[in-house]
C-alpha cells in the first residue's frame, strides 16, 4: 500500500501590523549562566526591528531563541501565534530564515548552489519558481556576476552577500539577520539596510542585529537596546537613542544628534574636540 507523504503548507500572506514572532519573560541559560533575563519582544509585519548593544549583551542568543535555535529555560518564544516547538523544522523554514553571523562551507559549492540551497524548503514549487527566487535573490545582494565562482574563493564581504541572497531566495516571511553588515563595506552595508526596509515594505518582518548604532537608527522602524542579557529600552531610534542611555548601555560616551539636513538621528562616540 502506498503511503502518501503530507507536505508542510507554506503560510498566508501576512498583514501589517501582524505579530510574526514573539519573546514574552524569556530566560536563556548556558549552564549555570543566564544569558537573557525575562526578554519581552515583539515583531510585527512591515517593520524592521534592530538589536543592539554592547558585546555580550545577549543579542545574538536573543535571535537564536527566536529561531528556535537555542531552547528557552523559561517563558516563551511564538512564531506566527504559535509555540516554537509546536513546528515542525520543515514548517518554520516555511516561516522564517536564519542568517547567522558566520558562513562555512566544507564542499567546493558555487555560488549559484549556496544560493539555490535556500529553496530547500519549498519542495512543491516548479523550477521556474525555484530558478526565479535564486536570480532575483542574487541580483538584490549584487553578487549575479560571480555566480559560477566557488564559495571558497570569495572574499569574507562577499560570502556575506551570498548568505545573505541564500536567505533571501528562501522566501520567508520572517528574517532574522545576525550582524549581517560586519563584513562589508560602505555601500554594501547601505545595499543590506535598504533590502531590510525593501523587505518589510512587502509585509515581512525583519529582526536584525547591529553593531553600528548609525545604521539602525537611519533603517530600523523600532530599536531594542540590551544590556546583560535585559531589554534597557524599545522603541523608535528617535525616542530611545538618548546620549545619557547610550553612554550608560556601552560605558563610553555617546553622543546623539540630528543630521544637519534630513534632521534624522545620527549616533557616534563622544570624542575630544
Amino acid at each position: 500500500m502506498r503511503l502518501l507523504r503530507s507536505w508542510p503548507v507554506s503560510p498566508g500572506a501576512a498583514s501589517v501590523g501582524d505579530v510574526l514572532v514573539e519573546a514574552e519573560g524569556l530566560h536563556v541559560r548556558f549552564g549555570a549562566r543566564a544569558v537573557l533575563a525575562g526578554v519581552d519582544l515583539v515583531a510585527r509585519a512591515g517593520e524592521v526591528v534592530a538589536l543592539v548593544g554592547p558585546n555580550g549583551a545577549g543579542k545574538s542568543t536573543l535571535l537564536a531563541a527566536l529561531a528556535a535555535d537555542v531552547p528557552a529555560a523559561e517563558g516563551a518564544v511564538r512564531v506566527f501565534g504559535r509555540p516554537v516547538a509546536e513546528w515542525t523544522a520543515a514548517e518554520l523554514a516555511l516561516r522564517r530564515a536564519v542568517l547567522p553571523q558566520a558562513a562555512a562551507l566544507s564542499f567546493p559549492f558555487t555560488v549559484a548552489d549556496v544560493v539555490r540551497m535556500g529553496r530547500a524548503p519549498h519542495v512543491t514549487a516548479t523550477p521556474l519558481e525555484d530558478g526565479r527566487a535564486v536570480a532575483d535573490a542574487m541580483a538584490a545582494t549584487e553578487v549575479t556576476d560571480f555566480a559560477a565562482r566557488p564559495f571558497s574563493a570569495l572574499s569574507g564581504g562577499e560570502r556575506a552577500r551570498v548568505a545573505l541572497a541564500r536567505v533571501l531566495a528562501q522566501r520567508a516571511p520572517l528574517l532574522l539577520l545576525d550582524e549581517p553588515t560586519a563584513a562589508l563595506d560602505l555601500k554594501h552595508q547601505e545595499l543590506v539596510l535598504r533590502l531590510c526596509r525593501e523587505r518589510a515594505r512587502h509585509g515581512e518582518a525583519v529582526v536584525v542585529v547591529l553593531h553600528d548604532l548609525a545604521l539602525a537608527a537611519a533603517y530600523a522602524h523600532r530599536v531594542v537596546i540590551l544590556r546583560s542579557g535585559r531589554v534597557a529600552a524599545d522603541g523608535p531610534p528617535a525616542e530611545v537613542f538618548e546620549d545619557g542611555l547610550l553612554s550608560e548601555v556601552y560605558g563610553h560616551p555617546v553622543e546623539v544628534f540630528p543630521h544637519p539636513r534630513t534632521g534624522a538621528v545620527v549616533v557616534g562616540p563622544k570624542r575630544p574636540a
